[in-house]
């Protein structure tokens, strides 16, 4: 039954979003097999398009354009959870796509193999690795923020000391992000990813890593910055400690702020999601933690379980708000949509773990990424581990979007379909950025 809620939701918000989600269709299927997509103009790097301009006036920075009712999701979704039974199957047949998804994503995906004249040069792809190569990041665009972002970090959090600032500046947060998010409408949209960004790494760096990082007393450490993201509750007589200890340490102050900018700018179930996301980051990074107290070495599987709890799925998943518009909560859950995600994230990941490889190599003790677990579970080389961990990635990432294209095919309404888009157009900025980031990573010399 037709009404004007569910018109709204399958009308979606202007602009269907970023070219993002390269699919790799099969054999084209018949016409009336197709639902049928709008898709309405893309907004360029500099503002809407023109038709949504009517839409974005009386929009400020603070406010999420374009959300959609929970009865008109409640009213979609009723019958969505019995369309898709079998979208969680990683044996799905890669679908034709609607022509809307196809338009806008022109590029070609590559697998490259060994290169001709030996091994990699810096700044080259990893040779065999499934990706999708992208154009270089709007300069203009990259200097904007990178600038903005300095001075939210210097002046406003003091985040690192002097000694720190030439890591903060090779960390190139700026191009990163710009990367990443090509359907951000405004430099203060892309402030809201790059500050969250900063914080997670000074959180990874200070706490977990090699800028004062231990395992040991990290459960602790970890909890008491979560309440930056996720505020403490309780009587007037504990909460001035409490608020007085989020400016203790530049990973509480950068969490705070960073947050504080997030929640003006999203929805409640926007940063909802998005301090759940964190929660698992934690548990992950606890996981990890506790391997290295006991120098226990993970069965694969259980590596991966790890890794998919410490991943990068925070940072793609507020794709909306940053693009400034909502994925409702109620589609966000389904089971189908978090499967996407959570393969996205996983793939993600082990690109991190390819890129990082040779710079973890230098860090004292065994430092445990999936080619290194590989050769020690299964008694293979390095060499191997290394080049069968290449393979995880791309199975992953096949699976990522075969079953991306399922789920756009089995329910086309527009907000989902561009939260698709730009989940892979993270993933693609997010490969990009490892590949060309030569101040922190060079490959093996496996080739």
């Amino acid at each position: 039954m037709s009404s004007p809620a569910i018109e709204r939701i399958l009308r979606g918000p202007t602009g269907l979003g970023t070219s993002g989600l390269q699919l790799r269709p099969q054999a084209p299927a018949p016409e009336a097999a197709r639902p049928a997509v709008q898709a309405p103009e893309v907004p360029g790097p500099d503002g809407p398009a023109p038709e949504a301009v009517a839409t974005e006036t009386a929009v400020t920075e603070t406010t999420v354009v374009e959300v959609v009712t929970p009865e008109a999701v409640a009213a979609r979704t009723a019958t969505l959870g019995a369309a898709l039974p079998d979208v969680q199957a990683s044996s799905l047949p890669v679908p034709s796509l609607p022509a809307a998804l196809t338009a806008a994503a022109p590029r070609a995906p590559q697998a490259t193999g060994a290169p001709a004249g030996g091994k990699p040069k810096l700044g080259d792809p990893i040779p065999g690795l499934y990706h999708h190569p992208i154009a270089e990041p709007d300069p203009v665009r990259v200097e904007a923020l990178s600038v903005k972002l300095k001075a939210w970090a210097v002046d406003e959090i003091e985040l690192f000391p002097p000694e720190w600032e030439k890591d903060f500046d090779g960390f190139s947060t700026g191009r990163y992000m710009v990367a990443c998010h090509p359907d951000a409408p405004s430099i203060d949209r892309l402030m809201l990813a790059a500050r969250l960004m900063v914080a997670e790494n000074a959180v990874d760096d200070c706490y977990c890593e090699d800028l004062g990082g231990s395992p040991i007393g990290l459960g602790s450490r970890l909890l008491l910055a979560h309440t930056a993201l996720d505020p403490l509750h309780t009587t007037p007589e504990y909460h001035p400690a409490w608020e007085a200890s989020l400016s203790e340490d530049a990973p509480r102050r950068s969490y705070r702020s960073a947050m504080n900018y997030f929640v003006r700018a999203s929805t409640p179930s926007q940063a909802d999601r998005f301090r759940h996301d964190m929660a698992r980051l934690h548990m992950g990074y606890l996981a990890e933690a506790a391997w290295a107290e006991t120098d226990h070495v993970p069965e694969v599987w259980e590596y991966l379980a790890m890794r998919q709890f410490n991943n990068f799925r925070p940072c793609p998943t507020i794709t909306d708000t940053v693009g400034g518009y909502e994925l409702p909560v109620e589609l966000h859950a389904l089971p189908a949509v978090q499967r996407v995600i959570a393969l996205a994230g996983n793939a993600t990941t082990i690109v991190n773990d390819l890129y990082s490889y040779t710079k973890e190599l230098s860090s004292p003790g065994l430092h445990l990424n999936l080619p290194v677990v590989i050769s020690e579970r299964e008694g293979v080389s390095r060499k191997e581990g290394y080049l069968k961990a290449v393979e995880v990635h791309n199975d992953l990432m096949h699976a990522f979007e075969a079953e991306s294209a399922a789920l756009a095919l089995a329910c086309p309404v527009p907000t989902l379909v561009r939260f698709l888009r730009g989940v892979a157009a993270w993933l693609d900025g997010n490969h990009y950025w490892h590949q060309t980031n030569t101040h922190r990573y060079s490959l093996p010399d496996f080739w």
